[in-house]
């Protein structure tokens, strides 16, 4: 079992929850992070959480060049790969992203190739989207985001041009054992500070009324917490090494979601929207607005997370997504941000 583990990109939300899972279970974490200046914050939310920052390291590295990365590696005998480029309002060029994810993915494993294990988060967008799906459908370890069809976002071409890299660089550098993606649904549940991710960015909108409708549309809901668990679990074991582990549970539609959230903050249901849009409808509006744009290809779709395998490999039991939204939400409140 590795005992220390790098974590790239360790000030984003979901690689904070990874690094705090790895330090309450004893390992030593190198975090990766742009600017060294950030440091002292993620110290400080980390130990706030719990975590013994006495285990704890920093290394300069950007995904955007080749140094640092080997030094950043040296005596890391885990590697989670966790750091991506998500903004909320997609570029117009939808292989604006790609470059950075690819390019980053590619420069982490090929400073990592030797490590024993090497736990790259990818995504379920990189797995669920085809132009002729039916309206509700599962969506399994084996399926792959169709690249041709032209209503991809940026962010999901980018994660599925970048995943592919991964397992094409794997297979050739003969470490495709070693190498496990974890790929989640939409990520919710508590951030550990104001650093909240795209993700918590959608309930804040939803929270403050940001839009007065809906966009039709469902998403399989994995908890923060849940996902840095099954980083760790993967980590742990090499019955994981070749495989996606989809890490998402139930399926929520935004107002799915909306409902929740109404219900458990009263004092704020008149500002939280109900009302659903129809599809040809933020097709138009999408014209004027990058958020809407992002959602395209998720319009009337209700994908099904098959993901009973994971909780095999892992044994971690999801949260219920009902609990991953409220906790969210509260803890937007008590960072006041909302």
């Amino acid at each position: 079992m590795p005992k220390q583990v790098l974590v790239t990109g360790i000030s984003g939300f979901i690689a904070k929850h990874a690094a705090l899972e790895l330090l309450k279970r004893g390992y030593e974490v190198r975090g990766t992070i742009r600017a060294l200046n950030k440091a002292e914050q993620v110290k400080a939310s980390l130990a706030e959480a719990g975590g013994d920052i006495a285990r704890l390291s920093f290394a300069s590295a950007d995904l955007t060049r080749d140094e640092g990365w080997a030094e950043a590696v040296e005596g890391c005998e885990g590697v989670m790969h966790v750091a991506s480029p998500f903004p909320l309002s997609q570029p117009s060029d939808r292989d604006a992203l790609t470059p950075a994810a690819r390019g980053g993915v590619l420069r982490v494993l090929n400073a990592a190739g030797k490590a024993e294990r090497i736990i790259l988060t990818s995504s379920m967008v990189a797995m669920m989207y085809c132009p002729d799906r039916p309206k509700s459908f599962p969506v399994t370890e084996n399926d792959w985001t169709d690249l041709s069809w032209s209503a991809l976002s940026a962010y999901q071409v980018s994660k599925t041009k970048a995943e592919k890299a991964a397992w094409d660089a794997a297979v050739e550098g003969g470490y495709k054992h070693r190498l496990t993606t974890v790929n989640p649904g939409f990520v919710l549940g508590p951030p550990l500070d104001d650093d909240i991710g795209a993700s918590l960015e959608v309930i804040r909108m939803l929270m403050t009324g940001a839009y007065p409708a809906l966009p039709p549309a469902s998403f399989p809901i994995i908890d923060v917490r849940d996902l840095a668990a099954i980083h760790v679990k993967a980590l742990e074991n090499p019955e994981t090494g070749g495989r996606r582990l989809i890490a998402a549970g139930e399926t929520l539609s935004l107002r799915d979601i909306a409902e929740i959230l109404r219900n458990a903050f009263p004092d704020r249901a008149k500002s939280i929207p109900v009302r659903t849009l129809p599809a040809w409808l933020v097709r138009v509006a999408a014209n004027f607005d990058r958020n809407l744009a992002a959602v395209i290809p998720d319009l009337n779709a209700v994908p099904q997370a098959q993901s009973d395998y994971v909780k095999g490999l892992t044994g971690v039991a999801f949260r219920p997504a009902r609990d991953a939204v409220i906790d969210a939400a509260r803890a937007l409140e008590r960072i006041k941000m909302i």
